[in-house]
């Protein structure tokens, strides 16, 4: 009589392994997209960069700065440079806020925010030939760049990851004081986009049009609504974040492959 598969012995030790390995394959598989959507913001906002109608509020600092570098009044490093700089000092100032409710898990925005800053690098690298010299041009990219950050921004949500620096502060005031997250966000954008005017009065006597412009007012109220807009509409990317890759199958499948043809 066949024994029945219930009736086995469970090999405990077995099954430890397995749920270790699924837990870390889910985990590549998540991140694997929160790159993708990190790379879809970094070219969004590179887009409105390129523009010169004004960058998004997560770069007008660092480009003010970049440009205060490129004429010799700061250390000369990149706008990606001084975004994983200014990403630092956000987390910095969660920690001020929240002192010993701080979750020293959200130290982890470093990584993301370090991956995002090499990431703008490379998108600017890429869209250097992108830049467009007509009015018409400069407001095609900046409304380009708008949406797939607006479009990116929403997936990165999904992802259900660690927060970027820049939404950590918001969430550490309004978890502070009870302010609703929406109002912490605009009170913070509002510094950043503040700070980098200033900057431009420091460095340059005057004010940044280029840096932040009518494209960073646009943006600060177009991508929330792009947001918005995508997210009622990608309830499907929970499933594809639920998919179960078996990343160890295809790489046994491909290594039989390469032997069979090898031989």
């Amino acid at each position: 009589m066949k024994k029945d598969v219930c009736d086995a012995p469970i090999d405990t030790g077995r099954l430890t392994l397995c749920g270790s390995r699924y837990k870390l394959e889910s985990f590549l598989w998540q991140h694997l997209w929160l790159f993708v959507a990190l790379f879809g913001m970094t070219f969004g906002v590179a887009l409105t960069i390129r523009s010169s109608l004004g960058s998004s509020v997560i770069s007008s600092i660092p480009m003010a700065m970049t440009l205060a570098g490129a004429d010799g009044m700061a250390p000369r490093l990149t706008v990606g440079d001084y975004t994983n700089l200014m990403n630092v000092l956000l987390v910095v100032v969660q920690i001020i806020i929240l002192r010993r409710r701080f979750e020293w898990v959200q130290l982890c925005q470093l990584v993301v925010g370090t991956i995002f800053g090499f990431l703008l690098d490379f998108n600017m690298w890429l869209t250097a030939p992108l830049t467009p010299d007509s009015l018409a041009g400069r407001i095609v990219a900046q409304l380009a760049g708008c949406i797939i950050l607006g479009v990116s921004i929403a997936f990165e949500v999904r992802c259900g990851s660690v927060t970027m620096p820049g939404e950590g502060v918001p969430a550490a005031i309004s978890k502070w004081c009870g302010m609703a997250f929406p109002k912490a966000k605009i009170i913070v954008d509002t510094t950043l986009v503040c700070t980098a005017v200033v900057l431009g009065y420091i460095f340059f006597g005057r004010w940044l049009i280029n840096v932040v412009g009518p494209g960073t007012l646009f943006a600060m109220i177009f991508v929330g609504l792009v947001v918005k807009w995508t997210d009622r509409r990608i309830s499907w990317f929970e499933r594809v974040l639920g998919y179960h890759p078996g990343f160890g199958r295809y790489v046994y499948g491909l290594a039989r492959y390469l032997r069979h043809h090898r031989h």
